[in-house]
């Protein structure tokens, strides 16, 4: 597994911007949850006592990226959850649409033991890109803290 991802300081000022990548559409998704799960807290001091499964479909891998980050920072204020991890499949359909399967793990937020670095409010499309070039897949998004 080859996925990863880097915060880029140079993009978006007020904003948190990353770039993710992997060898495939799955480790991107799961590279780029990560990211967003570190902007919002170090999730080595969140544990896995909560976990949800999230299943999304989209017309494309872009669409259905922007919706799975999008329901982390759902997740993050509706049910006031503080995340550990993500575990996350994603494939093309025969129809040719794209289908996702993911796990998140993490527990309800406690400012006493959680390591809380920004509230991202959400995703944007300012620069949003989801490319493929030869197997490589590459992400980059704007978050909106």
């Amino acid at each position: 597994m080859t996925s990863r991802f880097r915060f880029l300081d140079d993009v978006a000022l007020a904003d948190s911007a990353f770039e993710a990548s992997g060898d495939s559409p799955s480790e991107l998704f799961q590279a780029a949850a990560r990211a967003v799960i570190e902007t919002m807290v170090n999730p080595l001091t969140v544990t896995p006592a909560w976990r949800r499964a999230i299943e999304r479909q989209a017309p494309d891998p872009a669409s259905l990226l922007f919706d799975w980050l999008s329901d982390l920072v759902y997740l993050k204020d509706a049910e006031g959850i503080a995340f550990h991890d993500v575990d996350v499949a994603v494939v093309q359909g025969p129809g040719g649409d794209w289908r996702l399967r993911g796990t998140v793990t993490g527990e309800p937020i406690d400012q006493g033991r959680h390591e809380l670095r920004a509230d991202v409010k959400a995703v944007t499309k300012h620069l949003y890109e989801v490319r493929q070039e030869g197997t490589r897949w590459t992400a980059r998004v704007v978050l909106d803290i």
